[in-house]
């Protein structure tokens, strides 16, 4: 065989290969887009990003308390039709997981929509799924919405298959992908706070803090706090200081670990400064405090900023922050505000068990609360909160089953304590591994903490 011989029966050889692959990858398309409307979205969607371990796999999940919603091909359909969510603001909306032939009261619509944000805007639904991995596609997203405006039917339907196919990413889950940044307030209403996107590297979960100005020349008095965050934060946090002596370096990144992955201590060691200012474990958060009521930042401040994503995907993905602080002219205020932050940083929680924890916290002074809302990591299963002390020992006056996205609950009457009377957290965790946990900062470890808004009287 001579070298021209040789080369074209090689080419011959590549030639037939590339077709063999070609058609073996035709003929699987053409055997998913044959299937029904709802098996393609599960054998596509629910299989690959929601029905794996952890998450919507079984009830022994750790978030399964949380959720309740198991999408395993054998159940998921009926455990979507028309039933309801656990979340307390989707049911208040009259929301129904799905709710055939309307998106805009399909909870699994909005919660899988990551661009949704005029759905999201001042809800506490919580962040879109999956949580830490890639979000739809744009074909993806756009076949559930035609599959629910056609009836949402359990087998057959007519809607397009082949736009389940299509894997343009919908947004920000990756750089360079889609990110609508939050819509600033008019200079005489308020100001724009930026935490400039950074890197969480692939199958990686990044903590980090950096102190920045607020920008302003005299007091303010905020009165709203509104924030928008890109797919894949556990919760971002703007923390205060208890002293503003040996504050850290403006503008200088903190990571909470090294490198190598061991603790940053001189990260953990200026956390013993924080004093909690506002935050949110969801993607949109958007709070009021009722007229009158104002919390104060003095002139020339700075405020820590402490933003925690986690990525569960094979690829890059950038965390990014918008914080819009909506002012009160002083005229106004009636009422300086303060943020509440009762912590029981001294729990352990034993292995393969359930365990209560209680904490009980005094005020020193007669004390109004505003509002309240509790942070765990996912073993928190339940989470009360009592009031100690007086008329209405106790009684309670907050309950969440939601770790992920908990119930932040504004009381129109605020809740009043003497001197010496407080509140108690009274916290579930279903510790379902096989080590004891402690309290912590990375999302393995566990936290207990009650944080709000007061005022003493």
């Amino acid at each position: 065989m001579n070298t021209r011989q040789f080369f074209y029966l090689t080419l011959l050889s590549v030639a037939a290969t590339a077709l063999l692959i070609v058609s073996c990858q035709n003929k699987e398309t053409e055997a998913v887009l044959e299937e029904g409307s709802f098996k393609l979205i599960q054998t596509q969607i629910f299989d690959k990003s929601c029905a794996t371990s952890g998450c919507h796999a079984s009830e022994q999940d750790a978030s399964f308390k949380q959720h309740g919603l198991i999408l395993t091909s054998n159940v998921s359909y009926d455990n979507l039709f028309n039933k309801l969510p656990k979340n307390s603001a989707a049911q208040s909306d009259s929301l129904r997981l799905i709710t055939p032939g309307n998106v805009a009261k399909s909870f699994l619509y909005t919660k899988l929509n990551c661009s949704a944000a005029s759905l999201l805007s001042g809800k506490q639904y919580g962040n879109p799924m999956p949580l830490g991995a890639n979000g739809l596609s744009v074909g993806e997203i756009d076949f559930i919405k035609k599959w629910i405006e056609s009836g949402a039917p359990r087998s057959g339907g007519s809607v397009d298959a082949s736009l389940i196919t299509n894997s343009v990413p919908l947004c920000g889950s990756t750089f360079g992908s889609t990110f609508t940044a939050l819509e600033p307030p008019k200079a005489a209403d308020g100001i724009q706070l930026h935490l400039d996107p950074f890197e969480v590297t692939n199958t990686y979960e990044r903590e980090l803090f950096i102190r920045k100005p607020v920008g302003n020349a005299t007091e303010l008095y905020i009165n709203r706090v509104q924030s928008r965050m890109r797919p894949g934060s556990h919760h971002f946090i703007l923390y205060d200081f208890k002293s503003l002596n040996n504050l850290p370096t403006m503008g200088q990144i903190r990571d909470l670990r090294n490198a190598d992955g061991t603790s940053n201590l001189g990260t953990f060691l200026s956390m013993q400064n924080h004093v909690f200012w506002a935050g949110t474990q969801t993607q949109e958060y958007d709070f009021s405090f009722p007229e009158g009521i104002a919390l104060r930042i003095p002139p020339n401040y700075s405020f820590d900023f402490n933003s925690h994503y986690v990525n569960k995907t094979t690829g890059k993905i950038p965390g990014e922050v918008y914080v819009n602080l909506y002012k009160l002219d002083k005229a106004k205020v009636k009422i300086v505000a303060n943020a509440l932050n009762l912590a029981n940083e001294s729990l352990t929680i034993s292995a393969n068990r359930r365990t209560v924890l209680t904490k009980t916290f005094s005020f020193a002074k007669a004390t109004k609360v505003l509002m309240l809302t509790s942070h765990t990591h996912k073993l928190g299963e339940k989470f009360v909160i009592k009031i100690v002390g007086g008329a209405r020992n106790g009684e309670i006056v907050y309950e969440s089953t939601d770790w992920e996205h908990p119930l932040i609950k504004t009381f129109t009457q605020p809740l009043e304590f003497k001197a010496g009377e407080g509140l108690m957290s009274e916290i579930t965790y279903n510790n379902t591994t096989s080590k004891a946990v402690r309290f912590g900062l990375t999302s393995e470890d566990e936290m207990g903490i009650i944080f709000g808004y007061y005022y003493e009287q």
